[in-house]
């Protein structure tokens, strides 16, 4: 099981870095979800919580990074959001 669990995690952490540039390089967020982002941070929050109390391993750093990385483009989100009049 761990195999897909870390399969899972480098996929994630593979794509996230493409959505920040996308973010950064563009300054435009249409398309994203801050309710989609914010959900995978509380996944990956229960995801360390998780490892820490039962399964402690080095996967642990890989939910850390992928939550750090949602985390940041849910700031860029609101950071580049259109200001409404």
């Amino acid at each position: 099981m761990r195999f897909f669990e870390e399969g899972m995690l480098l996929c994630f952490g593979i794509s996230w870095p493409i959505s920040i540039a996308k973010s950064l390089r563009t300054k435009q967020v249409v398309g994203k979800s801050p309710l989609f982002m914010a959900i995978l941070c509380v996944g990956y929050v229960s995801g360390c919580i998780h490892k820490a109390l039962y399964s402690m391993d080095w996967i642990i750093g890989l939910y850390i990074m992928n939550l750090i990385m949602v985390s940041f483009d849910l700031f860029l989100y609101y950071r580049y959001l259109p200001k409404r009049d």
